[in-house]
């Protein structure tokens, strides 16, 4: 057996594992080490070595930690509450009005901290109960929620972003500034949807009954303000100061951290309890995404070092096929693994060998990768891996998960013709970044 095939074993080797249910980190170092021995001998070890120095040297990797810090910190605030109370007051004779709420706050609260995660579990606390007391229906509210709470994935700051950066080889700036406009569309899709089918069947997300509308605008205006201002100063401290490219993403996260810890504190329900889950929870998360990166460098590097990669390569592009079928064949192979597989090891195997077809086929890096990140939302929407349902299951008892299911797919099909009008107009990722 060639090297070229031992690699290509060895990858399906990997996926099986992964699909058996082994720890994805445990088993791309295995994997790794396994088949470089037994193809390279001792040398795999120096190989592992310097992959390792190579990630902890990356100082655009250290902005993840600080990115999850701020977002568990903002999500202890209670200021992301006051926005939702606040747009869901001032919008209450409008059909479907929370559905509209949700999705903005979803879209803001994406903008100032990119944990997937988190938004859904804060949306489904504050928005649930509220859509189960106004009879609206299940499967849109379910939709609503864990399509918003994918946002963050995408709207930069995006922690899948910053892994992607060094990943393609493409600046980490670059990839934040391609991801606003498309993440923006999709916000503005699905608040059409929900909208335009609420005006079809009022049935579906009804104006809120008059005991619960403000009796004055006075209180509204100040849950607004207390709710978005301290999310705009979040956000020019960090998207902000990286767009206007004054500060990179590890600076901008780090003065993101202290801007959030600030409010947090004057929000006054920061407390030592509080504080230690948030740490701990970016501690638990940032060591496991580093770790992936670790090991899957190092089957990376195996893998090219087989030359696997090179010979993959070849083979795809010996068909001939335009570059824009090719990009659509892998972009398809990538929502096919997004059904089982999270983002995490699409971006860290998959990502760099599709990588040299991509190049070879003159396909525009940047433009790529947003379509990669905006098709790898679907991730957290389908069925049946898709984390967001047990995170909403876990605050939203009371709706069955094949409601859930059923109103995430829905939103799932308008994240995919989301890809397909980023298809048709490559210059919603490539617009902004040129203008820097």
């Amino acid at each position: 057996m060639s090297n070229e095939v031992l690699g290509l074993v060895a990858l399906g080797v990997l996926f099986a594992a992964i699909f058996i249910g082994f720890p994805i980190a445990f088993t791309l170092g295995a994997v790794a080490l396994a088949t470089g021995w037994f193809a390279l001998g001792p040398v795999v070890f120096d190989l592992g070595v310097l992959q390792t120095y190579s990630v902890m040297k990356d100082t655009v990797l250290a902005a993840i930690p600080f990115f999850l810090f701020m977002g568990f910190l903002l999500e202890q605030s209670g200021i992301m509450e006051r926005l939702f109370n606040g747009v869901q007051q001032l919008l209450s004779g409008l059909n479907g009005s929370l559905y509209l709420a949700v999705l903005i706050t979803a879209t803001i609260l994406a903008a100032a901290t990119g944990i997937v995660g988190s938004s859904v579990t804060l949306l489904g606390v504050m928005a649930g109960p509220s859509m189960i007391k106004s009879g609206y229906d299940p499967k849109l509210s379910a939709g609503a929620i864990t399509a918003g709470g994918t946002l963050g994935i995408l709207i930069p700051p995006s922690v899948m972003l910053i892994v992607m950066g060094p990943v393609a080889g493409v600046p980490a700036t670059d990839l934040f500034a391609a991801a606003v406009l498309p993440g923006l569309m999709l916000s503005s899709i699905f608040i059409v949807w929900t909208l335009v089918r609420c005006w079809i069947n009022p049935a579906l997300g009804p104006a809120l009954p008059p005991e619960l509308r403000p009796k004055s605008l006075g209180p509204v205006i100040r849950d607004l303000a207390l709710g978005v201002l301290p999310v705009i100063v979040v956000i020019m401290s960090t998207l902000g100061v990286i767009l206007l490219g004054i500060a990179t993403p590890t600076d901008a996260g780090a003065v993101g951290c202290a801007a959030t810890f600030v409010l947090t504190l004057m929000s006054r329900r920061l407390t030592w309890p509080r504080l230690k889950r948030a740490a701990l929870a970016t501690l638990e998360i940032s060591s496991m995404i580093l770790l992936l990166v670790t090991a899957s460098n190092l089957f990376g590097a195996v893998f090219s070092r087989l030359g696997s990669a090179d010979f993959l390569a070849q083979g795809l592009t010996s068909l001939s096929l335009p570059p824009m079928l090719m990009l659509i064949v892998i972009l398809g192979l990538i929502f096919v693994l997004g059904w089982p597989l999270e983002w995490v090891p699409i971006v860290l195997i998959v990502l760099p060998i599709a990588l040299p077809i991509v190049t070879a086929a003159g396909i525009d890096l940047l433009w790529f990768c947003t379509l990669v990140a905006v098709t790898l939302q679907t991730a957290w929407l389908s069925p049946p891996v898709a984390l967001s349902a047990y995170f909403l299951k876990g605050v939203v008892p009371q709706w069955e998960l094949k409601d859930i299911y059923a109103g995430m797919v829905q939103f799932m099909v308008l994240q995919l013709v989301a890809v397909g009008l980023l298809l048709m107009f490559p210059k919603l990722a490539t617009w902004l970044p040129s203008l820097g």
